[in-house]
């Protein structure tokens, strides 16, 4: 019972991070960090951006200048279930992390595979608690449902940034964390849990316009400064590769949903993914009407309030070193 003239406060909300950092990768991170409203258990990593090696390599390194301790850090998948992998180095760089100078990382890797590390903190909380949040391929959460099939009862959520509906980035068709590995992807849309796809077509709604940065400038804590480096490095890649003005963020949308549910519309859907398509491998193909007896079980992003979003991202780079 609450005492009288004290107000309740919802307890934070539990979160793996699994992601492959990456400039919005990063910005999710300290977003997670940074909000009181999230307890974040633990960074995976997948090769995805970059190598698996570098992009691990960034994870350290966000948790060093942000100083985050005490959240365990492991490496996970090299490559997808059975393709070859790329990477974005037309995005993020050769370090996956280019533009500010970045700091030799201190905090520690975890001894564990992170398929084992999810499946270990799963099994390990109260079941409905904990909620997984992939910024990126989707390797590692399909292994651990393979691995330990539990938790697939036991997660309370997937929120998950991929996807688009009806257009991508990598290819015209599909959006790069589904196509690098589209069939972990179906493993994960295919599975009897509650996900929330926020695809390309939300994220591309919330760009870093020249206002937000000042406004990320203005903050001036060392994880604000880091995070304005890398948006200078983004926004170039993003004028010339696509010609945007301002450079969408994608991943933190993913944890700000999860902050704040109220802050995406969202519609409900039944998703497969492309296995072998000549033009359309790795794309979402989002069915709202179910046919044929389809659950719609998987919520497609529609909208964001990017001015609700920017807000929440920056209240936490405030919190942040």
């Amino acid at each position: 019972m609450t005492a009288v003239g004290t107000v309740a406060h919802p307890a934070p909300r539990k979160i793996i991070i699994d992601c492959d950092p990456g400039h919005d990768d990063a910005i999710a991170i300290l977003l997670a960090h940074g909000d009181p409203n999230i307890e974040l258990l633990a960074i995976t990593t997948v090769a995805g951006n970059q190598t698996i090696e570098k992009v691990t390599r960034n994870a350290r390194i966000i948790a060093t200048f942000a100083g985050i301790s005490g959240v365990p850090i492991a490496a996970g998948c090299g490559g997808p279930l059975v393709r070859q992998p790329f990477v974005a180095a037309h995005i993020h760089g050769e370090s996956g992390l280019d533009g500010p100078v970045l700091p030799e990382p201190t905090v520690p890797l975890d001894d564990r595979h992170a398929v084992d590390l999810i499946i270990d903190l799963v099994m390990a909380h109260e079941p409905g608690s904990i909620t997984l949040v992939p910024t990126a391929p989707l390797t590692n959460i399909a292994l651990a449902i393979r691995k330990q099939p539990a938790i697939v009862e036991r997660v309370r959520e997937v929120v998950l940034m991929g996807g688009g509906d009806g257009f991508g980035n990598i290819t015209a068709a599909a959006e790069f964390n589904i196509a690098v590995d589209p069939e972990a992807a179906q493993a994960v849309f295919a599975a009897p849990w509650s996900v929330t796809m926020v695809g390309i077509d939300t994220t591309h709604q919330v760009p870093a316009t020249p206002a937000v940065r000042q406004r990320i400038r203005a903050v001036d804590t060392t994880s604000a400064r880091m995070v304005e480096a890398m948006l200078e490095f983004y926004t170039a890649a993003y004028a010339h590769e696509y010609r945007f003005t301002a450079p969408p963020v994608h991943d933190p949308v993913t944890v700000a949903a999860v902050i704040d549910p109220d802050l995406l519309t969202t519609r409900p859907a039944h998703v497969e993914v492309e296995l072998a398509g000549t033009h359309t491998t790795g794309m979402t193909v989002c069915d709202f009407y179910g046919r044929g007896g389809a659950e719609l079980r998987t919520a497609v992003a529609q909208s964001v309030d990017a001015d609700r979003f920017w807000d929440l991202v920056i209240a936490a780079l405030a919190r942040c070193e």
